[in-house]
């Protein structure tokens, strides 16, 4: 049954207030497996989270291990798989009254400009005062963000097309070539690990983006800056786990893209020394990577986290572990929606574009709230003081187990 405000028998870990109570139990939080190895259940990961189709019905599957978690009664099972495809069917209705223009064109348009705008950037770089040279760093700096997290986080979920093979083409150019990553890998993770076991420890609970050997300053303010460099390193250990083909592509995108970016520096913004050109590569690449950071950890780390063999249907899941932040102009284009204020949207409807999850935000929002289901928001300054005052609970020790009383 749904979880009611108010039940004396609710999941332990029950957020409030931007707040997560409850004691943390002695369970590690692990690595994800390796692709192509097998999920909990004995079948692969790459089952587990089929991106959704406009125009059918969203099956609510089971992915819990093994069948390990074993229902009293059959009707709260079947209630929630009735709420997800309730749910389901509104959103189709919403997304089949919407023209491409709302489906694709914004998203691909806001991309575009992003595009246009590089000349402007790098132009304004050649100039000796202060306001132009500024200006071209923020412009480069919005450019980048928005091609390789907007552009790539679309990419990987196929959202910039209704044709999969182009759908491929984008996730190269814009994961490997903009985005020094592989794109397999960073599919795989994202779509397949994260969205397929959404805070579920030692899975899809955000573990890689902790580093406990850093203190909260560091990590949350100092850290951020190194993202430039470790992105590419990580995708060059990554390799290991792609064919050599896969392999090969992906090193030629990745110097491509960082090489066109500095040659344009030298022979275009005139820099005369190639450490000045490094130099801005790293400011321009750094400049949103803060709020990068805070976004990946402050919408999931601290909400509800699950055991692999005891973990709610799909619309829990999504409802409990996945959390909105306020709207924001420069994170919105950078960033998009479905990450920033519509991040419960795209953990339910993944396959959405940035604008789609913007248009069915009110009937997500209204649905779950009519429900008694959670839907989480909270402000990006509340979600930076809790993790500034609980990074130890949050970010080094191994995160509470939520028990699911009153929703299985």
């Amino acid at each position: 049954m749904p979880l009611e405000d108010g039940d004396p028998a609710r999941w332990r870990g029950q957020h409030v207030n931007g707040e997560v109570s409850g004691t943390p139990h002695p369970r590690g939080t692990g690595d994800p497996p390796p692709r192509g190895t097998s999920a909990p259940d004995g079948s692969r990961t790459e089952a587990m989270a089929e991106d959704w189709e406009p125009g059918s019905a969203l099956g609510d599957r089971d992915v819990t291990p093994g069948g390990v978690l074993q229902r009293v009664r059959q009707e709260p099972g079947q209630h929630e798989e009735a709420l997800m495809a309730e749910l389901s069917e509104l959103v189709q209705k919403v997304v089949k009254s919407s023209s491409w223009w709302e489906r694709h064109g914004v998203d691909i348009s806001i991309l575009a400009c992003s595009f246009l705008l590089l000349p402007a950037g790098f132009l304004c770089l050649r100039s000796a005062q202060a306001i132009p040279f500024l200006a071209g760093v923020l412009t480069l700096g919005v450019v980048h963000h928005t091609l390789t997290v907007k552009g790539s986080h679309l990419a990987s979920h196929n959202a910039l097309t209704e044709s999969k093979s182009w759908g491929k083409v984008w996730a190269v150019f814009f994961i490997e070539l903009c985005s020094a990553f592989t794109a397999e890998q960073a599919t795989y993770n994202h779509v397949k690990i994260h969205h397929g076991y959404t805070n579920v420890i030692g899975l899809g609970d955000s573990s890689t983006w902790k580093l406990p050997f850093l203190n909260r300053y560091v990590y949350m303010f100092i850290a951020p800056l190194a993202v430039p460099i470790i992105t590419p390193l990580v995708a060059l250990d990554l390799l290991r786990n792609v064919q050599w083909k896969a392999a090969l592509r992906t090193l030629c995108c990745m110097f491509l893209g960082l090489y066109c970016h500095y040659w344009l520096l030298l022979n275009v913004s005139g820099f005369q020394s190639p450490w000045s050109a490094l130099l801005c590569m790293l400011l321009t690449r750094s400049l949103l990577a803060h709020p990068y950071i805070h976004v990946n950890i402050f919408q999931h780390i601290g909400l509800p986290m699950f055991a692999a063999d005891r973990k709610p249907k799909r619309i829990h899941l999504m409802s409990l572990g996945v959390l909105n932040l306020p709207r924001n102009a420069l994170l919105d284009w950078s960033f998009g929606h479905s990450l920033i204020s519509c991040h419960v949207e795209h953990h339910l409807f993944p396959s959405l574009s940035d604008n789609m999850c913007l248009k069915i935000k009110p009937v997500v929002s209204q649905y779950l709230k009519q429900k008694k289901l959670p839907y989480n928001e909270d402000t990006y300054a509340s979600r930076l003081r809790l993790f500034l005052r609980r990074y130890e609970e949050l970010m080094v020790h191994a995160p509470p187990i939520t028990e699911l009383v009153g929703i299985q």
